[in-house]
């Protein structure tokens, strides 16, 4: 059982650095000098508050959400706006500036409150709390076309199949268009056009934009990317945070760009590049916990009586694996990595399509949870058996294994020679108990992340949980919800947390493996010390780990059952290293 309790252990210390790291994850934002923008200007606060993130992102200060509230009252209540109307988002765009900052998506809820209704908003104009918006635009013989300047729309409402234009003379003959359109799903395509009716060439530079701020910005978590990213050159870029933008004040990472933006664990703002262009992909600190992502393509001059158009895309919504793997189909280059599935995404996505599917079969996510781990963990049993059986065969042999280190304890080459002698004669693998060890970590760990990054489980309720990617509500310290209050995140250990306590020391103390006192203490401590490390975590992520140890629960039993030879000569190792101690001590 060394392998056995050695494996436990590093997957033990190796989550409790992860959520070690996540606990550390609460960013003080510092003021960066204003730098010099080509693009825009914005008018920024002086300092930046330190803010506090959650998995999920979004406002959390009280008053931040009420002045979100009223802000957005006022700024759109403009008659100067274009409605957005589409199967997925709904929202509008100012024609002041021609900024698109107003961006609700129809298919999520912002809350699980069933007599709140309002959609998540993912866009809120400049300026506002949870600011966050894009524009389409020119530069003009090096100048920016004005922020006031009022655009005329040719239709009243952008929806599928219907585009709108919007139009503005910049004066001196120049006429500027940007014809919106947008698909079914969460992808808009912006044809900026520039028509020169001057009598002399002109030099214009098209440009799009991103800007948002990170107060509302999801935690970024090692294995879920949150800030700046996007796809330069053939690589997905997850290499920069907010704090290096801060640092940096300017970064442009190398390679062309396919698209490129910001990212939450659940929500993106992305600019699409034309086909065969490389214009220039920078991110930029603007001060006050503001950022902007910048593309800007290369001059052109326009002769006189000449037009030039070029065609851009924005996509604003949600990451839905199988949307952004339509989109990567269709051509737009390794889009699916907006989520950040890291090394084992080969083994990630199928889980992903069985938990979806297995969901729509029974009709709740907790269910479908609870059967994708006995899934898994059935697939794995062959595994484990084989753990098992080569553990039972080392056992069997390892009478004849001291002898030989007694008999060659000053020879270590002969030593070798004859255990690799006994082995083949015994027919044994020794690595053969741990190659299964090693083959089930990529796989458990899969399907971990997928619990952690799934868009799906959002707002899904099981039993008296309301939202399987959030804690779980009903803690000790307010007796499990009858209690009208919240108890502090390291104080608040609910119903899973204690299941998970409490089964891991019983598959702990099933294990007749022999430890030494101090690893006794370490194994008798781990999982209550474990349980308050988890309890934070998404409650979808606890019941996955309560039904897997339930489940180690009765694999060990039955196994033990199967290979009597095994835990008894566990229980005589274990009696001999207690006597050893006990004689020690004396």
């Amino acid at each position: 059982m060394e392998n056995s309790r050695n494996f436990v252990l590093v997957l033990t210390l190796s989550l409790a650095v992860l959520i070690g790291w996540q606990w550390a994850m609460d960013h003080f934002y510092p003021q960066p000098d204003d730098v010099p923008v080509t693009a825009e200007k914005v008018d920024t606060p002086a300092e930046a508050a330190a803010v506090a993130h959650t998995r999920t992102g979004g406002l959390q200060d009280p008053a931040a959400l009420a002045q979100e509230e009223a802000d957005l009252a006022t700024a759109l209540a403009s008659p100067e706006r274009l409605v957005i109307d589409s199967p997925k988002i709904a929202g509008s765009i100012n024609l002041q500036g021609a900024f698109l900052d107003d961006v609700v998506l129809k298919d999520y809820a912002a809350s699980t409150d069933a007599d709140d209704d309002e959609p998540v908003r993912i866009f809120s104009p400049r300026g506002t709390p949870a600011q966050q918006y894009s524009q389409f635009g020119f530069l003009l013989n090096g100048q920016k076309v004005s922020d006031d300047a009022v655009w005329t729309a040719t239709g009243d409402r952008l929806s599928p199949g219907n585009p709108v234009t919007l139009t503005h003379d910049a004066g001196n003959g120049i006429g500027l268009q940007l014809t919106y359109s947008i698909d079914d799903q969460y992808m808009l395509t912006v044809e900026q056009t520039i028509a020169n009716r001057s009598g002399d060439a002109i030099v214009a530079q098209p440009f799009g934009l991103v800007g948002r701020t990170s107060d509302t910005a999801s935690e970024d978590f090692f294995i879920a990317h949150s800030g700046p990213m996007g796809v330069f050159g053939d690589a997905a870029n997850y290499d920069y945070d907010y704090d290096d933008i801060d640092d940096a004040k300017k970064v442009t990472p190398e390679g062309a760009p396919s698209w490129f933006g910001f990212t939450d664990i659940y929500w993106l703002a992305a600019m699409v590049p034309q086909d065969g262009t490389a214009p220039d992909a920078t991110f930029r600190a603007l001060g006050g916990n503001t950022y902007r992502a910048d593309m800007i393509y290369d001059t052109v001059r326009v002769e006189k009586g000449m037009k030039h158009t070029t065609t851009s895309r924005l996509y604003a919504g949600a990451k839905e694996s199988t949307v952004l793997d339509s989109y990567e189909d269709a051509g737009l280059e390794k889009f699916g990595l907006a989520i950040d599935w890291g090394w084992f995404r080969w083994f990630e996505k199928p889980f992903l399509w069985l938990l979806k599917n297995i969901f729509g079969l029974v009709g709740n996510f907790g269910v479908a949870i609870i059967i994708l781990t006995i899934i898994v963990r059935g697939l794995m049993f062959p595994i484990a058996q084989k753990q098992f059986a080569s553990m039972a065969a080392m056992k069997a042999i390892q009478p004849k294994m001291k002898k030989l280190q007694e008999r060659y304890k000053d020879d270590r080459v002969r030593q070798q020679q004859e255990m690799q002698k006994l082995f083949k004669e015994e027919q044994v693998n020794p690595l053969a108990g741990c190659l299964p060890l090693i083959l089930q970590i990529p796989i458990f760990f899969a399907l971990y992340k997928v619990l952690y990054l799934a868009i799906e489980m959002r707002h899904q309720n099981f039993l008296w949980i309301e939202d399987l990617s959030a804690p779980d509500p009903a803690t000790i310290l307010n007796l499990f919800g009858l209690l009208p209050f919240t108890p502090p995140s390291f104080l608040a250990i609910g119903v899973l947390a204690v299941l998970l306590g409490v089964t891991m020391w019983l598959t702990f103390k099933l294990n007749p493996s022999a430890m030494d006192p101090v690893q006794q203490q370490v194994f008798s401590i781990m999982p209550w010390v474990l349980m308050f490390i988890m309890a934070p975590f998404a409650a979808g992520l606890l019941l996955y780990w309560v039904t897997s140890n339930v489940l180690t629960l009765a694999q060990q039993k039955y196994l033990y059952s199967k290979h009597p030879q095994l835990k008894a000569a566990a229980e005589k190792e274990k009696a001999e290293k207690a006597a050893e101690a006990a004689k020690a001590k004396q």
